[in-house]
């Protein structure tokens, strides 16, 4: 049997309104009542109807995050770092992956909409600016995260993928590495797009140096693997001598498939970079260079930005770019 408000009334013995009050605003009841409600509350066990709650308030206490890949680290570090900021305002999380497909994040999008959350995050699977916009016209407010939606209508959280990738390619280039290749995913990604424009514009800078793109289907640890596996059947002459990969998963996949053929050391033969660093590209058999990005502040910013766009001050649309940081460990041979 579902305990009611009136329940907890005839129980505490006061009227309904006092107990919304003791529910909602518990500062314009006496001390005394709420300890008799609340008592009431927890004999009877009632549990209050949220829904019923956030449909007469027009929104709920909660914030949609939609995501690439909940598989991937990074988007966990992301996410926490937003559940820890929306928790400090009593707001709460829910997580979408859309898998880095177009109609799951569709999906997902209407999904939030329709539980009237207070607003979205949304790295995109590729920027539909017809589709965010007619999305914000609705009156639910976004933020992107991990990218940006041109025009500037949308606040948004990023890092300068352009800079990471040259930052990682002139790592490889210093090293005296000059037959690169670029292991990355679906190049609609924009992600995936621009480390390799930063690939390339560090290249373009040394003359005898080459630039290979490996494209896999996806950013994962399988298809990393199936790229190493790859590049280690080749000749000894075809094979490249450095791989950056887009990100971490994928150069883990890397460092595997070479291995599992035995005939490609690592950095002796071929130096290796991801992108993220993760936990895991610390403590791989060889620690792993990687290009780092803040996931856990691009979270919290995301939600900060969020807020302010939920303030009725008119604030002015923010757009928050974080810089990479290169991290050298033994896969380059440093």
């Amino acid at each position: 049997m579902t305990v009611s408000v009136k329940d907890v009334a005839a129980a505490a013995s006061v009227s309904v309104g006092t107990v919304s009050n003791v529910l909602n605003r518990p500062d314009k009841v006496s001390p005394a009542t709420v300890a008799r409600v609340q008592a009431a509350i927890d004999e009877l066990g009632f549990v209050r109807n949220d829904a019923a709650r956030q449909l007469r308030a027009g929104r709920s206490r909660s914030i949609g995050l939609i995501i690439l890949d909940s598989a991937n680290p990074f988007f966990a570090e992301v996410a926490r770092g937003a559940e820890e900021r929306a928790a400090r305002e009593g707001m709460s999380v829910l997580l979408g992956s859309s898998d880095q497909v177009p109609e799951r994040e569709s999906n997902y999008l209407d999904l939030f909409r329709e539980q009237r959350v207070n607003g979205v995050l949304l790295t995109p699977t590729d920027v539909d600016a017809d589709m965010l916009r007619h999305f914000t016209d609705s009156g639910t407010p976004l933020v992107i995260v991990d990218g940006e939606m041109p025009g500037g209508r949308v606040p948004s959280v990023a890092v300068d993928d352009v800079r990471g990738g040259m930052l990682a390619v002139e790592h490889l280039l210093e090293t005296g590495r000059r037959r690169i290749a670029y292991v990355g995913g679906p190049a609609g990604i924009r992600q995936v797009a621009d480390r390799l424009e930063g690939a390339r514009r560090a290249l373009a800078r040394v003359p005898d140096a080459t630039l290979e793109v490996i494209e896999q289907g996806a950013l994962t640890v399988l298809h990393g693997r199936d790229a190493g596996e790859q590049i280690a059947r080749r000749p000894i002459s075809e094979r490249p001598d450095a791989v950056f990969c887009a990100n971490d998963l994928l150069a883990l996949g890397v460092m595997q498939g070479t291995a599992i053929l035995g005939e490609m050391r690592i950095p002796e033969d071929l130096a290796l970079i991801g992108y993220d660093d993760i936990d895991f590209a610390e403590s791989a058999v060889v620690s792993l260079s990687s290009v780092r990005q803040p996931a856990r502040t691009i979270g919290a910013e995301a939600v900060e930005l969020l807020l302010e766009s939920l303030d009725s001050s008119g604030a002015a649309i923010r757009h928050v770019r974080f810089q990479p940081e290169l991290v050298v460990r033994a896969s380059t041979g440093r």
